[in-house]
This record gives C-alpha cells, structure tokens and sequence, in this order.
C-alpha cells in the first residue's frame, strides 16, 4: 500500500464524520450517534499516525525512535474498544446489560493500552523502522510481548464484532442484514490481516524471512477490511435516511391536490415560507394547512355528508361563497372514501385530523381521482377540475378558482 491511500482513507472517513458533525450537536444525547462520531475520527487517526510519513515526523518531533509505533498500537486498541462499543449500542437490550458491557470493554482495552505503553518503556528500539517494525523486532524482548498483545488485542475485537454482528443478520432483513453482513466480511478480513502479522513475526521467530507479508500483503487486507466495515456501518442509517427522505416527498408531492382545494376554501392568506426551506418544513407547513383548512370545513362536510346525493344550495358558513364546488369536492371525496354510509365522511375526517398523514394522502388521491378534468372543458392549470355530478352549489364547475393565480408557496 502506498502513502497515497493511507491518505485517501484518511480523508473519506473525515468528510464522513464531518458531514456527522450537525447531526452530533442536535443528537448529542443519542448514544448510537456519539458512538458512530467517535469512531469515524479514530479510523482515521489510525490511517494518518500509520502512515510512513506520519511516523517518521512523529519520531522526529518526540525525539523518541520508534514512538509511532506504540502511538498507532494504543489507537488501534482504543478504535477496537469503540467497534465493540459501537455494535453494544446499536444492538441495543436493557440499559443495565448494555452499560455492564461497556464497562468491561473500556476496562479490558485500558488496561491493553497501558500494557502497551509499559512493554515499549521496557523494550530497546533504537532503530527507526518506518514499515517494518513488527518483523525488524519481532525477537526483541518486551516490544515481541507488546507486538502480540497488540494484535491478539485487535483480533479478539475484530472477533467478537464479527460474532455479533453474523448472529445479528439472522434476525433482521433488508439494509440493516446488508450492512450487517459486509461488517461481518470486513471482520474476517481483519482476522486475515491479524494472521499475516503473526505468519511474518512466526516466520522471524523460526529464523525466515517473509517481512513481504507483513510489509505489503497486511496493509491492503486491512485496508479492504476497514472500507466493508465502514460501508457496513454507514449503510443502514444512509438508506434508511433516503428512504424516510424518498416516502416524505412522495407524500409532500401526493398531497398537492388536497392542499390547491384548501388553499381555495380557506378565508385567509396561508402562512408562506422561503423557497429554499427544507422538504421537511414544507411537508410540515402542507400538512398543517391541510389540517387547518379540514378543521374549518368540518361543520360542512358533516352536515352535506349527512343529506347525502340529494341536490341543495349551499348556504353562508365560514368560507368564502365562491369557493362552495370545492367543499362539495372534499365531501364527494369523503364519501366516497367512507362508503354510503352518511355518517361515514365525519367518522373519517375525525381520524384523518387525529391520525398520521396517511389518511390525508388518501383524501388527497380520491379528490385528484374526481377532479379529472372531462373532454372539452376549460381547465384551468394548477387547480383541480370537479365533475358535474360532485357539485352540490355554487358556481359553474369549469369556471376558474378566485385565487387561482397564487403561486404555491
């Protein structure tokens, strides 16, 4: 592996976490995002400080040979700390198991970490290796002790992730059984990546030389391992944010018709909000509207609901005169969703003002089903057409909306 992609790792998993960063002040309480922020950044101190650049300017600015070395091994232990740490949450359980679990995580792998720091204090290293520092002191007393402890530290890790995650992905479907599944791929490769190491300081220890495996074939092994393990992570909590996005917008997009008829049948300028909002407060500001407007309507559509089909003029109430087709299209619509029953369109209009959004994309639907526009009529654009036969008063069902030539906000 050359410099470039230590580098090139580092800085995906920086704009990773710094796309995280908005998300990590507004959820700071959320365990699952703290654990997710923390573990982005320490991947990629990882890849920086085991850099051969990296090490040689570490070494320089200590003035210690070799200090790199037990600096990238603590990392490394504390970022298996935080995998564990993170599959704990993300699990989840009783808040006592999950928090014993913890516990015993940050335990064990302090006291690997300062097991680390006290071997390499005890050990002599005063030759600077850059690449091969596992081989070149592979026989050396004390750094051999700290070489193993590390990797044996971060293989147990890798392990115990895969072991988790594999009987995870049993009990769950779609995305999350995908992200679990390449996790589980990225800890196998990191148990290859723990055997190349231990081949090669095997290999020393019986008097031969396959540095190669250690120096160029474990690098790109971790490598491939870190990038399925970061996918594997992120791949869950991406899909299911552009799916809720995806089902947002259909359901903003859906409920333009309900929305253009209230727009008509209210007395009053709806509230406008800047253009660039995002889709979420413009979804909350449609639906609000919507509900709004159903609410002042409700007296109504009870009350023409209740004659049924028989013809009648619609009298004075608190919308505007001219705007009568359309409550005969939302009480059509009604009907039409709740069955001939008379009571039916209250009992709906009643649920769809306590329910989810789902029921106005219903109402939305079965007013765009009615106001198909017949042949040859002049329909006006932006407005929805009303057959004759939903009609119950008012003016001419081809005449144009009084405020047809509001712009929708």
């Amino acid at each position: 592996m050359t410099n470039v992609f230590f580098y090139l790792v580092v800085g995906v998993l920086s704009v990773a976490f710094a796309l995280r960063v908005p998300r990590l002040l507004r959820h700071w309480r959320d365990p699952l995002v703290r654990s997710v922020s923390l573990l982005l950044p320490l991947g990629a101190a990882v890849f920086f400080f085991a850099a051969p650049p990296t090490i040689a300017q570490v070494n320089t600015l200590t003035g210690i040979a070799n200090f790199s070395a037990p600096l990238v091994y603590c990392i490394v232990t504390v970022a298996s700390a935080a995998l564990i740490h993170l599959t704990i949450t993300w699990r989840g359980g009783p808040e006592d198991r999950r928090q014993a679990a913890t516990r015993w995580c940050v335990g064990a792998y302090a006291v690997v970490c300062a097991g680390q720091l006290t071997l390499f204090a005890l050990g002599d290293a005063p030759d600077e290796r850059l690449r091969d520092f596992d081989t070149y002191y592979a026989t050396t007393p004390y750094l051999r002790e700290m070489i193993v402890l590390s990797l044996l530290a971060y293989g147990a890790a890798i392990g115990v992730l895969g072991r988790l995650c594999w009987r995870w992905s049993r009990e769950v479907t779609g995305l999350l059984r995908t992200g679990l599944i390449l996790i589980v791929t990225g800890a196998v490769l990191g148990l290859g990546y723990v055997a190349c190491k231990l081949l090669a300081i095997g290999a020393r220890w019986a008097g031969h030389d396959w540095d190669g495996v250690s120096t160029a074939l474990a690098p790109n092994v971790s490598f491939v391992a870190s990038l399925c393990q970061c996918v594997g992570f992120v791949l869950p909590s991406v899909g299911q944010g552009l799916t809720g996005w995806w089902r947002r917008w259909s359901q903003y997009r859906r409920l333009r018709p309900l929305w253009l008829t209230m727009r008509e049948v209210t007395p009053y300028e709806l509230v406008r909000i800047p253009w660039w909002s995002s889709l979420g407060r413009r979804h909350l500001r449609r639906t609000c509207d919507i509900r709004d407007g159903l609410r002042l309507l409700s007296p109504r559509t009870d009350r023409d609901a209740r004659q049924g089909s028989q013809g009648h003029t619609t009298r004075p109430g608190a919308v505007r005169p001219e705007a009568a087709r359309h409550v005969s299209m939302v009480t059509t619509a009604l009907r039409t969703m709740s069955g001939t029953h008379p009571d039916g369109a209250d009992g709906h209009l009643e649920s769809m003002l306590a329910g989810d959004d789902d029921e106005l994309v219903r109402l939305s639907e079965a007013l765009r089903v009615l106001a198909v526009p017949r042949p040859g009529s002049d329909h006006t654009p932006g407005s929805p057409a009303v057959p004759q036969t939903a009609v119950i008063g008012g003016p001419h069902p081809d005449s144009p909306p009084a405020h047809a030539g509001r712009a929708e906000r």
